[in-house]
């Protein structure tokens, strides 16, 4: 079970900055079961921490994606906003995707909306395995966006394992930034 997500914990141990499973699989984590197919993995890890990443990754195929393009991602080339998303391949062909997150001092701030923000000292969790995860809140954010059919599963099947602190930031948080998102039909009662 959830044998991506070790893969990337392996690969990462000795990454020295932060970073959590993203996306769909992160939602799965936090349950403690795959819920449904994932046709990719997500690494989330901060913009300023970003030389660490591309000090990692010095023996694969980089990229990262501007305005809907690849490009190579050469040593010693910082990536600012809105650049945040990179496309990795190793000589196996095994690939990570990368998303760049926001941090001013110690809160994590939300790309599409800076007064939006969570503090870094509780994204701290971590499945039983001990692989760290982006907060399930913080995943639903981002995938409210556009919400598709997997993200509406992902929502409802969630929903019941969130605390209210939870609950509360994620209603909060789509108020401010999408008040009229039909999630919130269900975080408001």
């Amino acid at each position: 079970m959830f044998e991506p997500c070790v893969q990337i914990k392996e690969f990462m141990k000795n990454y020295p900055g932060h970073w959590w499973i993203a996306g769909g699989w992160a939602i799965d984590l936090h349950r403690g079961e795959e819920i449904r197919e994932h046709g990719d993995i997500g690494v989330a890890v901060l913009r300023d921490e970003q030389h660490l990443l591309r000090s990692l990754l010095k023996d694969w195929k980089v990229q990262y994606i501007k305005e809907g393009s690849g490009i190579n991602w050469r040593e010693g080339v910082w990536l600012n906003t809105p650049v945040h998303e990179i496309h990795s391949t190793n000589h196996s062909g095994e690939h990570i995707e990368f998303l760049l997150n926001e941090r001013k001092r110690e809160h994590w701030h939300f790309r599409r909306d800076s007064n939006i923000k969570f503090p870094l000292s509780h994204m701290n969790l971590c499945s039983e395995q001990g692989i760290p995860y982006l907060n399930p809140e913080i995943v639903l954010l981002y995938k409210a966006k556009h919400s598709s059919e997997k993200d509406n599963q992902d929502f409802h099947f969630i929903f019941p394992h969130l605390n209210e602190r939870q609950k509360e930031w994620l209603k909060q948080s789509l108020m401010h930034h999408q008040p009229n998102h039909i999630w919130l039909e269900k975080l408001l009662f």
